[in-house]
């Protein structure tokens, strides 16, 4: 069976699944899926033999603007590794919010051999306050004027706060704040340890 003619129905309900669990997968240069772990494979919802050979957007939610995935691939593509929050859609069409870290799998010689992706839960606050009002934003204007016009707005809106899309989600997940709001610290102990000592 293909399921990428088989879409769910999105739902405003979201998965109910261990949060402290890690979603990885591994994916061709293309973005088909290699391999995806059973926590993977339980939160989206799909049997495993339903993923593996399947695009990776198997999973997109229709709430993600593509703007995010033009900034995702321009990266990785430059042999940048990067930080993406990103909403998912599981099988039965219900959402889930991770920030997923994709990290390049190069061959012998050095090529881009494909893509591992590193996956956590995002403190619910981080969604409401910051993210989603983004993301709704964004997608509008795609909806409204095209993907340039959605590329152009963010370019300026992480220009105002002097940070790349990388470090604007790093200084989400590290510090609970963007340039105009605050939300507490203590909601993102454990998450990316390696990354929430504030830069000097």
């Amino acid at each position: 069976m293909d399921i990428r003619f088989n879409r769910p129905t999105p739902s405003d309900r979201e998965v109910d699944w261990n949060k402290t669990k890690v979603l990885l997968s591994k994916t061709d240069t293309k973005g088909t899926i290699l391999y995806a772990n059973e926590n993977f494979i339980d939160v989206s919802g799909y049997d495993e033999h339903e993923l593996i050979g399947q695009p990776h957007n198997v999973i997109r939610h229709p709430d993600m603007p593509k703007v995010i995935f033009k900034f995702m691939w321009d990266s990785i593509k430059s042999s940048e590794n990067i930080h993406v929050i990103i909403k998912n859609m599981s099988k039965t069409g219900r959402y889930y919010w991770v920030v997923t870290d994709f990290k390049i799998i190069a061959d012998g010689d050095g090529e881009i051999a494909g893509y591992f992706g590193t996956r956590k839960s995002v403190p619910e606050e981080i969604i409401t306050k910051f993210i989603e009002p983004l993301y709704k934003k964004l997608l509008h204007i795609e909806e409204v004027s095209g993907l340039g016009a959605s590329e152009d707005y963010l370019i300026g809106f992480l220009e105002e706060r002097k940070k790349t899309y990388n470090e604007y989600v790093d200084h989400l997940i590290a510090t609970g704040k963007d340039d105009k709001n605050k939300i507490s610290k203590g909601l993102f102990s454990g998450l990316f340890e390696k990354k929430t000592t504030p830069k000097k």
